[in-house]
């Protein structure tokens, strides 16, 4: 098989209106010729623009050097991609999933040295390095399907985020937990030339202030860790 046929089977194209009808009155079956649903390794991202996404999702399944598919979802309704990921998360049959943007770029390798790091079963979410925090956030990640399901009750994210800090709350909830893993090898960063001088959203910020006061609904009770967070 061709590189190309082989990055082109592991590519799922699915429009987030048509996934929506599915889950609300199909649930029973599975989406039509969905092939993603039970692979051990699931990244899903969304996407606006296809050819930015075909672009990536190819290059990360071609330097994965693991077996990957791909759900790439398009946005045709406009929801945002914390709303795509709790759309679609909840029914995946996987052991990790991946959640990324159409304007990722995959180093060599990364998907190996991220398995490899997450070996550990107290492991339940891997940072990439994205050139940006260091392992300190998972910007873009890799769950542990398992450890997220006791988190959400199966979502990615808390849903009440429309933009930003969701990544941000994950992260501390499993860096609390002792499950937060930084892969230094495993490069998979966003290109956005215009990252740094967009402002991010005054509601989910204040949003995140206040889940942080109360530890993310309990979810962290540490008492180091409103330490940490007003330092």
């Amino acid at each position: 098989m061709s590189e190309d046929k082989k990055e082109e089977e592991n590519i799922q194209w699915v429009e987030i209106s048509e996934w929506r009808q599915w889950a609300k009155h199909n649930r029973e079956i599975e989406f039509p010729g969905f092939v993603a649903m039970n692979s051990s390794v699931v990244a899903v991202m969304p996407y606006l623009r296809r050819s930015e996404a075909e672009r990536s999702a190819r290059l990360m399944i071609s330097r994965a050097g693991a077996p990957l598919r791909v759900i790439a979802v398009h946005d045709d309704l406009g929801i945002g991609p914390i709303a795509v990921w709790n759309d679609v998360v909840p029914h995946l049959r996987c052991n990790y999933i991946i959640y990324c943007a159409e304007d990722a770029f995959a180093g060599r390798y990364w998907l190996r040295f991220a398995l490899q790091a997450m070996v550990p079963a107290s492991t339940g979410l891997l940072a990439f390095n994205d050139g940006k925090w260091f392992g300190q956030m998972a910007a873009f990640g890799m769950v542990r399907k398992a450890w997220l399901d006791r988190i959400y009750d199966g979502f990615l994210f808390f849903p009440q985020y429309s933009r930003h800090y969701a990544d941000v709350e994950l992260s501390l909830i499993a860096k609390f937990h002792d499950a937060l893993v930084y892969s230094p090898h495993s490069i998979l960063l966003e290109i956005d030339y215009e990252k740094d001088a967009k402002e991010t959203d005054f509601h989910d910020k204040l949003l995140f202030k206040q889940r942080a006061t109360g530890g993310f609904d309990k979810r962290i009770d540490r008492p180091d860790f409103m330490k940490f967070l007003f330092n």
